[in-house]
């Protein structure tokens, strides 16, 4: 059966694996570092995710023989780069985790549950995601201005692949944040060449779990991921003329995402961008086959993650505005199509507009942070908008 895989499927399946870890493992590390994860902590948070996106993406493409690619939840991890770690450290972050992989779960379980995050109006969903990708998209702007020389060499490699593919713009820049650092920065006294691949030293956190973190963290971080990443990974399918059972494949994602989720791994999720990638024809000629590209790309997931420690090392060596900004240009393209979505409709502009200010400002309001509270205002200007527009 192995024989039989398509070329296509394997080149394919590759270029997705590296596309995807590329363009947003930066992402991943600076939202555990920013809800105080440790080097270790975030290391293995890293190692974890790729684990289980490597497992989800040979697992779920086997059993309902599609092309389901599964991602960490990108927007999920800008999120928490972009929110104020909780009062509880990381321990609390772990806890938002766990309780973010169980809503996804329990949707999975209740499709009532998944209509009620469907009703929320896209360009509200849109502006959501748009907020918490905000501070994080400024980051480039702002290393230009604090380590100029390292960040325009990564800013040139990026544009260079914008105007060839925009599938390579970010490994181009990652390939240049590279050079930038082995020619520019002093890597520390345990050298990068010394690390060994492999799960990387594990200190233990017990999951700390408060409200204040379910409401502040958990809950944002689940609405972004099933607005920004389930709900277009499967329409993606969809359009390729694949039938999805949503609630079977939320469920094994919810339950991959429970598993490493007390390791700090990052809610799993349907991916739009890599499903885009392997659903189409560049796969293959045949649509029946096209699954074995998504299961390439586990086995390409499973071998990425044992170099968790040394990526997170050589991360860890670059000044905090250069990895910021690397992972700031991963987010402009989400960015630019969430704004779009949240401003579409001119009759409904001033909901999506409050929402996103109020989430991009990272203001907290009872101790809940702005993400929740930039739904709250801006579900309820949209439903009065909606009644005065039908009154007149």
């Amino acid at each position: 059966m192995i024989r039989g895989i398509p070329a296509s499927c394997v080149a394919m399946g590759l270029l997705a694996a590296f596309v995807g870890y590329s363009a947003s493992f930066a992402i991943v590390l600076a939202g555990l570092t920013s809800m105080g994860a440790s080097e270790a902590q975030a290391a293995t948070g890293l190692f974890f995710a790729t684990l289980g996106m490597g497992v989800c993406s040979i697992w779920v493409p086997l059993v309902t023989r599609m092309p389901t690619a599964v991602a960490w939840s990108t927007p999920g991890a800008a999120f928490f780069a972009a929110a104020a770690a909780p009062p509880g450290g990381f321990a609390e972050a772990v806890g938002a985790l766990i309780g973010c992989a169980c809503l996804i779960v329990v949707t999975g379980v209740v499709p009532a549950l998944a209509r009620l995050v469907s009703a929320i109006p896209k360009p509200i969903a849109g502006a959501l995601l748009a907020g918490v990708l905000m501070p994080l998209c400024l980051a480039p702007a702002s290393a230009l201005g604090t380590v100029p020389l390292s960040i325009l060499p990564v800013l040139a490699a990026w544009v260079a692949g914008l105007t060839w593919n925009r599938l390579a713009a970010m490994p181009l820049a990652v390939a240049a944040f590279v050079i930038v650092l082995a020619l520019g920065v002093d890597l520390p006294d345990r050298a990068l060449m010394s690390v060994e691949p492999g799960l990387a030293e594990w200190t233990p956190v017990w999951p700390a779990f408060t409200l204040q973190g379910f409401v502040s963290l958990a809950l944002p971080l689940y609405l972004v991921t099933m607005t920004g990443q389930n709900i277009p990974g499967f329409a993606v399918l969809e359009l390729n003329g694949y039938g999805v059972d949503r609630g079977a494949l939320i469920r094994r994602t919810g339950l991959a995402g429970l598993a490493i989720a007390p390791f700090g791994g990052i809610p799993m999720n349907m991916s739009a961008i890599t499903a885009a990638m392997m659903a189409g024809e560049d796969a293959g000629p045949d649509p029946a086959r096209r699954y074995w590209a998504a299961v390439v790309s586990g086995l390409a997931y499973l071998a990425l993650a044992v170099l968790a420690e040394p990526v997170t090392l050589l991360a860890r060596a670059a000044p905090g505005a250069l990895i910021a900004g690397v992972a700031g240009l991963a987010l402009i393209p989400a960015l630019v199509a969430s704004l779009r979505v949240a401003f579409a409709r001119l009759d409904q502009i001033e909901a999506p507009a409050l929402t996103f200010l109020v989430t991009s400002s990272g203001m907290t309001l009872g101790g809940i942070g702005g993400a929740f509270w930039g739904v709250v205002i801006g579900v309820a200007i949209w439903l009065v908008k909606a009644v005065a527009n039908r009154r007149s």
